[in-house]
């Protein structure tokens, strides 16, 4: 059994032809974050296999990664703000030191911190994918469904990763005639 999202509409009910103005249109209506989900659907176009699925993994390099966490790792560069991220290490380093986790040489205090300030900005861009993604869907541009540990199972967790589905409507819209197409991030 699949894993049903509610308030989906079909994509047939919102666009019968999309044209990339129909789509942006959709975003702007259902997203907080137009811009961003954009992004977010484009990238998932991209790694599509033919039949318009991506995920539950997608290639990174020579390993292969759930979706979510590959999608977040590929935004952030464009989401981080350099003003932003030295005001979190300024707040976790002084958090660090008040409770006395912070290791005394500072070297290693530094590798500590970036690891942990990288460690929250993955977590953080994972929440803003799937925020992004549950727009997509309520705009009806993409399907989701779970797949892992059981097979398309109805329950969330446990070793199950997202799987996203853009219709062919929707493909061509981003990338007119690419929709058979297989981009190289997109597992075999």
């Amino acid at each position: 059994m699949l894993q049903q999202d509610l308030f989906r509409r079909p994509v047939s009910d919102l666009v019968p032809e999309a044209g990339l103005s129909d789509v942006v249109h959709a975003i702007a209506k259902h997203s907080s974050r137009p811009r961003y989900t954009f992004m977010v659907l484009d990238l998932i176009a991209r790694v599509a296999r033919s039949n318009g699925q991506a995920g539950p993994l997608v290639r990174d390099g020579e390993a292969l990664v759930p979706i979510r966490e590959w999608l977040a790792a590929t935004i952030a560069p464009s989401a981080a703000r350099h003003h932003q991220r030295r005001a979190t290490i300024g707040k976790l380093r002084s958090a660090l030191a008040a409770s006395g986790a912070l290791p005394l040489d500072p070297a290693e205090a530094e590798r500590f911190v970036e690891t942990q300030v990288s460690e929250r900005i993955r977590d953080s861009g994972m929440t803003a994918v799937s925020r992004a993604v549950s727009e997509l869907v309520r705009a009806g541009l993409i399907k989701r469904h779970y797949q892992g540990y059981r097979v398309d199972h109805e329950n969330r967790g446990a070793g199950r990763h997202a799987v996203y589905t853009v219709p062919e409507t929707v493909r061509n819209a981003l990338h007119p005639g690419a929709a058979g197409g297989q981009h190289p991030s997109a597992p075999n």
